[in-house]
Parts: structure tokens; C-alpha cells; sequence
């Protein structure tokens, strides 16, 4: 895996906040950020997914909160530029 920093949250007062990389090989992001508390997870529960998908959230998954202001450091596939690197 050869993973590229692309951004840390903005407002990080110190250790633990939500980061962003990008995997060269694969184009996935991997992003670090706050679990969804209960109540989050009972809604998104509620709204639903596709037609015919559960929307329990397997054992091996989670279910983040990422803050609005890191959207920018997603990348855009029509974008050179795949995002800042300290939301500043």
C-alpha cells in the first residue's frame, strides 16, 4: 500500500483528529474520524440503503462522522490536485 497524506481536520487542537490519505495503487481513501454515536447510526438505520441491502452495520464495519469542512481534501477524479494537506 503506498498511501499519500491529504489532509487533517482544520480545527485539530492535538492528537486523534480526523485524517484523510489516498492509496496510490487502488484510489481508495482511508480516513480516520469520530465513530457515529448511537443515535447517528439509529438514523442512517432508519433513512436505509438500496432496495433489497440491510442497513445493519456489519461486524466488520463502522460508521464515521466526518466533519463538513474536510469534504474538500476528498479527491476529484477530474483533479491534478488531490487535496491540501493541513486544511489550513
Amino acid at each position: 500500500m503506498a498511501l499519500k497524506f491529504i489532509g487533517i481536520w482544520p480545527n485539530t487542537p492535538d492528537d486523534g483528529s480526523p485524517t484523510m490519505w489516498l492509496d496510490d495503487r487502488t484510489g481508495d481513501l482511508i480516513i480516520q474520524s469520530w465513530k457515529a454515536d448511537a443515535a447517528t447510526i439509529r438514523e442512517a438505520q432508519e433513512v436505509g440503503s438500496v432496495p433489497g441491502h440491510s442497513t445493519d452495520v456489519p461486524e466488520h464495519e463502522t460508521v464515521i462522522r466526518l466533519p463538513a469542512n474536510m469534504l474538500r481534501f476528498i479527491p476529484r477524479p477530474d483533479s491534478e490536485d488531490n487535496g491540501g494537506n493541513s486544511g489550513t
